[in-house]
């Protein structure tokens, strides 16, 4: 079963996030906190979705989703940030269950596209995506600032001069 997240979700949803960082060796990159997910999630202008998938009543899995603007397309889109199904779970159709509830809420939303990044070693979850018809934009190249770059990037700026009228 697939179901939204509810704001009693949150531990699980942070518990899936680190389940999937190491699954992606990714674990020493994991700052995130629950009352800032929480905020995030379910505050005042929440900046993502989360769908659950449940197995006789317990999660299983998550996807993890916003939305993004195309220039070119003239509409929204849909990032799919993450979707991971424990490992004990998979083969059982819940990672396709999630895409295709993700899919549908983009076509139910009108959205341009859906689009995510996948690390180029996760075989498994290449093919599976490629299942579902995905390509990949091998012509494209993600980069990164993070916080650290950020502020440094920012503090390097010298004020530039005033705009003439």
């Amino acid at each position: 079963m697939i179901r939204a997240a509810t704001p009693d979700d949150v531990p699980t949803i942070v518990q899936l996030i680190g389940e999937l960082a190491e699954y992606e060796k990714l674990a020493h990159e994991v700052v995130i906190e629950p009352q800032a997910l929480h905020e995030h999630l379910f505050g005042a202008k929440p900046v993502a979705e989360v769908l659950i998938a449940e197995q006789a009543g317990q999660p299983v899995g998550f996807a993890l989703f916003f939305t993004n603007y195309s220039t070119f397309v003239g509409k929204p889109g849909l990032w799919l940030e993450d979707l991971f199904v424990r490992p004990n779970a998979r083969g059982h159709g819940h990672g396709k269950a999630l895409f295709l509830a993700v899919s549908q809420l983009a076509v139910d939303r009108n959205y341009g596209r859906m689009e995510w990044s996948v690390l180029d070693w996760n075989e498994p979850s290449i093919r599976f995506y490629q299942s579902m018809g995905a390509i990949a934009m091998d012509e494209w190249t993600n980069y990164r600032l993070t916080p650290t770059a950020l502020r440094s990037l920012v503090a390097q700026q010298q004020p530039g001069p005033s705009p003439q009228s």
